[in-house]
This record gives structure tokens, C-alpha cells and sequence, in this order.
């Protein structure tokens, strides 16, 4: 064996230390505590410090990822949207899809629980108004419920939709897809089938596992949310942050009561929990915590307007450090381009190196990443996922 202080002073490391960091795939993220994130770090020289830099944020093609679920053991990147094998669902197969960028990084979690889907023309298309589907699913315990709510919950909601006809009675149809998205996911965990993920468990024995939704669907003249969770979507509109959802959090005084109207408790337990374990109310998944936890959507429908600017739907892996005018000020200089090109997510701090992307449009992309960057700067400390929609008409 070598001699340990011979290779430190001929600046050599140790085999063990180089794989083990190869293992966890860990890096040091250098932030400056402000939200400008991007401005240059500086000596005490005032020379600019040479960094060597790994970039993180790849932007990914759908083709990369064609089967539904399909995941990097690897690197632990996670595909969105989902897609049939041979498809390739990109949006500039509709002129009239609005442009997006999305962003999701694993951030300090030790996995990555994030799914995220954009359908481009989901509903109709050349022949009607089309219909374009957003989507961000946070799973815990696992990430088996948000993986399956990505593949799956937009083809329950076509199936409804054309069910009812158009234009259908958007809160019926949004209640109906989610409850059945819920019984489909209860039967695949009590079957002991689920879709594999990053910790091997192909066949979970469990039923603590769930997700929470927040779902945005775009048409040509409004926008519908449902949302389930503490999840959250915003729309900027002439500058101002009008939150489209609201979070359900357990000490929210309507689901407060609504829990122990059914025989719950919420125990506060390093914050708000029901029964002490889950820090939502509502969720899709998450058996054992029924009829505590349920997987209703609060839904909203909104007019759009021309003075509409973009829509921001996140995790709240965003949401504990951002506030939504602050989320809205910076997607809202990336599109005018009062803001330099976004560099590339860059690791650091103990950050997971884990990511995805997918754009449409490169200011979209920039203040996807951008408020990434900004949320993993003040140390949040969750799964980051955001998507950034452009619904300013041309």
C-alpha cells in the first residue's frame, strides 16, 4: 500500500476517497448569497477566480427516454414527459404549443422523488382547439406514485375528456381523473406491482408511498389547475403573482378541520403532519393515511387574458424558499431578456448532480434554471422541479 502522507504532498487521492465520490456522484456548488446567482465570484484581488466547472443541466430529447418510465441507473435522470416507444411528443409539432422550459434537479435529496410532464396538443389539435398538458408530481416515501402519475395521468384525463365531450365540465373531469388515477395506483401497490425506480424496489410491499399534483391545462382561452398537495402553480400577469392553486398543508384551518372531522390528528412534528408522519393533507397514493389523506383536487379554471405573461408550476422544493413574486420577477426578466443568458446548473455544496431538462424555447429554459439555481442558493433543502410556460400571444 502507499503512503498516505507521500500522496498527499505529491497532491495524489486516495483511491477509496476518489471512488466513493465517483459513487455518490456529490459535488461543490459556489453561490453568492444574493438572488443574482449568475454575477461572477471575485478574489480578494478583485480578479475574477478560475473555476473548473462541470455542467450539470443537459438538455435532454424525448428520444432519449422513449420508453415510459425508462430511467438512468447511472446517473438517476428521470424522463418527462412520457411517451409511447417510437413517438417522439415534441411540442414544435404544434405551431400552436406555447413555449416552456423545464427544469429538475435532485438537489440535496439523497434520491430523486421529482416527475414532471409536458403534453404538447394533448386533445385536439389540427382539427380543434388543442389542448396542452403540465404537470408536476412530488413523490415521498418513494418515487414509484409520481413515476406512474407522469406516465398515466394524462391518459385518464383524454379518456374523460372524451367521455364528456367538449368542452367538458372541467372540475367533474379533473375529480374523476384523479380518483382514478388514486385506485390505479392502490391496486398496482397492492399488487406489488409498481414502475421500478432509483431504489431497486420494483415490487414495494407498502402502501406509504404517494405523490402530490399539480396539473395545468392550457387551452386557447383559459387555463385549468388542479391541484393536490403543496405543489403550486402561479401565473404572472402584468407583473403581478397570482397564485392559481392552493397549498394543502395539514394546518391549513379548512383541512385541519376536514382531518379530524374524520377522525385524524395533525401532530406537529418538525411542522404540521397528519398523524404526525405526512406534512401534506392531500396526496395521491398514501393508503394508510386514508380517509385522513385524500386525493381531491382543488380546481380552478381562469380566463386568459392579453395581458397574461407565464405560468410557473414547482415543487415545493421551490416554494419554501421562493415567494411567488419573486418567482414571477425572474421568469419575467428572462422572457423580456433583461437578463444574461442562464449558465449551465453548476455543482457544488453538497449538491446531487442528479438533473433533467427540456425546453422549447431558450428565455423559457433560462428562468426555469434560473429560479433552480436560485432555490438550491438558499439552501432548499428538497427535489426541485420547475416549469415555466410563455403565454404571451404573438
Amino acid at each position: 500500500m502507499g503512503d498516505p502522507a507521500a500522496d498527499a504532498a505529491a497532491g495524489v487521492e486516495p483511491a477509496g476517497k476518489t471512488s466513493l465520490r465517483k459513487r455518490v456522484e456529490m459535488h461543490q456548488f459556489s453561490f453568492l448569497p444574493s438572488d443574482s446567482t449568475v454575477a461572477p465570484l471575485l478574489d480578494h484581488g478583485g480578479k475574477r477566480k478560475k473555476h473548473k466547472m462541470e455542467a450539470l443541466f443537459q438538455v435532454l430529447s424525448h428520444s432519449e427516454f422513449s420508453s415510459a418510465g425508462n430511467q438512468s441507473e447511472e446517473s438517476g435522470m428521470v424522463a418527462s414527459p412520457a411517451e409511447k416507444p417510437g413517438e417522439r411528443n415534441r411540442p414544435d409539432l404544434s405551431p400552436e404549443f406555447p413555449k416552456f422550459g423545464m427544469t429538475s434537479v435532485c438537489g440535496r435529496r439523497r434520491d430523486m422523488e421529482d416527475a414532471v410532464a409536458v403534453c404538447p396538443s394533448l386533445i385536439g389539435g389540427n382539427e380543434g382547439s388543442p389542448l396542452h398538458l403540465f404537470g408536476i408530481y412530488d413523490g415521498h416515501g418513494c418515487s414509484h406514485v409520481a413515476t406512474r402519475c407522469r406516465n398515466r395521468l394524462h391518459e385518464i384525463l383524454k379518456e374523460e375528456y372524451q367521455k364528456r365531450g367538449a368542452p367538458p365540465p372541467w372540475e367533474q373531469t379533473m375529480l374523476s381523473t384523479f380518483s382514478a388515477m388514486d385506485k390505479e395506483v392502490g391496486e398496482c401497490i397492492n399488487d406489488g406491482v409498481a414502475s421500478p425506480c432509483r431504489c431497486g424496489m420494483k415490487k414495494p410491499q407498502c402502501e406509504a408511498v404517494g405523490s402530490t399534483a399539480v396539473v395545468a391545462v392550457v387551452t386557447p382561452s383559459k387555463i385549468i389547475v388542479s391541484n393536490c398537495g403543496d405543489s403550486r402553480a402561479v401565473l404572472c400577469r402584468n407583473g403581478v403573482a397570482i397564485p392559481l392553486s392552493d397549498d394543502h398543508k395539514p394546518d391549513r384551518p379548512d383541512e385541519l378541520a376536514r382531518v379530524q372531522d374524520s377522525g385524524g390528528r395533525v401532530i406537529f412534528w418538525d411542522g404540521p403532519r397528519v398523524l404526525g408522519v405526512l406534512a401534506m393533507s392531500r396526496a395521491i397514493g398514501d393508503n394508510y393515511l386514508k380517509p385522513y389523506v385524500i386525493s381531491e383536487p382543488e380546481v380552478t379554471i381562469t380566463d386568459r387574458t392579453a395581458e397574461d405573461e407565464c405560468l410557473i408550476l414547482a415543487s415545493d422544493g421551490l416554494w419554501d424558499v421562493v415567494s411567488n413574486e419573486t418567482a414571477c420577477g425572474v421568469a419575467r426578466m428572462c422572457l423580456q431578456s433583461r437578463k444574461p443568458n442562464a449558465p449551465p446548473l453548476s455543482p457544488g455544496n453538497d449538491v446531487a448532480v442528479t438533473s433533467v431538462g427540456e425546453s422549447s424555447d431558450k428565455s423559457c429554459a433560462d428562468a426555469s434554471i434560473l429560479l433552480t439555481k436560485l432555490a438550491l442558493a438558499r439552501h432548499s433543502g428538497d427535489n426541485v422541479s420547475v416549469v415555466v410556460v410563455d403565454l404571451r400571444r404573438n
